[in-house]
């Protein structure tokens, strides 16, 4: 059996991605209701972070303990790959000490030689070209609100970030219709966005187009990691992307709102939004907790 990871979303069949739905949706009940499995007594699992975070290194250290396993966590200061050690070289050493790797990092590329030389599995905690824990966690609170996700209209505004693009690759696993609004410059990346050719996406740069309908309605800040420098000259570029009552007036009557955090609040997301009626941003944050306990135990049980 070949060796599974989570590098990014097309890693999983949709069937696959909807049995981590349904699983990780049966692990938040039971923990709800103090029936609590743990499959990953005596294993340990190891967080090398690179980029910093709250949601993601919480959510995972607790997953883990709560499945009855350890967590290590190695930040950027802490890991020997600061210091220029090959990555096929920590790779194959750390495989010989826990049981799975959670990598927060920059470039995908760390994360795909670290699965090629790794003999355990490796799941991408965020880089800069994917972020798929996070948006299957979007995808359970998505299920939880609409019992489906096949035929959905599913809205994403703003920069066509790692979010973008792992939302992308869910819309050709699970069959719903993606509209992207970005602005010019600002797409997703090409080369994705061609291996999505036959599926129901649509890119343009009119905000009111890309949210006309939606049921779903997802956004993120205008400058991620790394860009903070970019943020001043991209607020402008961005202006006319902010999700306010005004623009969400033109999606579905049903629509919510989806944001991954952390949120400049009347930049890209207004603050009445964020609190309003319509936003399940709290309970998508929560969801990060019990679809990685999901993905854990999927991924260790496939890789025994």
């Amino acid at each position: 059996m070949p060796l599974r990871h989570l590098l990014r979303i097309s890693d999983l069949s949709g069937d696959e991605i909807m049995a981590v739905i349904f699983r990780a949706g049966q692990l938040k009940k039971g923990w709800k209701e103090n029936k609590r499995p743990r499959p990953l007594i005596d294993k340990t699992v190891a967080l090398i972070f690179e980029k910093p975070s709250t949601r993601t290194r919480v959510s995972f250290e607790t997953g883990i303990s709560q499945l009855g396993g350890q967590a290590v966590f190695m930040s950027s200061r802490d890991s020997q790959i600061s210091r220029a050690e090959p990555i096929r070289d920590t790779a194959r050493v750390m495989s010989r000490y826990v049981h799975a790797l959670v990598v927060r990092t920059f470039g995908q590329e760390i994360v795909e030689e670290l699965a090629a030389f790794a003999s355990i599995p490796v799941i991408n905690a965020l880089t800069d070209q994917h972020h798929p824990c996070q948006v299957l966690s979007d995808l359970l609170t998505v299920y939880e609100q609409f019992g489906c996700l096949e035929g959905l209209r599913c809205s994403w505004l703003g920069d066509g970030n790692n979010m973008a693009n792992s939302w992308i690759e869910a819309a050709v696993r699970l069959n719903f219709k993606l509209v992207l609004g970005c602005p010019p410059g600002f797409y997703p990346d090409r080369k994705i966005l061609a291996e999505a050719a036959r599926a129901d996406i649509t890119v343009t740069e009119d905000p009111a187009q890309a949210v006309a309908g939606a049921q779903v309605v997802s956004t993120d800040v205008w400058a991620s990691m790394g860009q903070e420098a970019e943020r001043a000259r991209r607020v402008k570029i961005f202006e006319k992307f902010r999700l306010d009552n005004k623009l969400l007036a033109g999606a579905s009557p049903e629509a919510v709102v989806l944001h991954c955090l952390p949120a400049h609040r009347d930049e890209e997301i207004s603050d009445e939004i964020m609190e309003g009626p319509r936003s399940l941003v709290w309970e998508q944050a929560g969801n990060r907790l019990h679809v990685q306990k999901a993905l854990l135990e999927f991924l260790i049980r496939e890789n025994p």
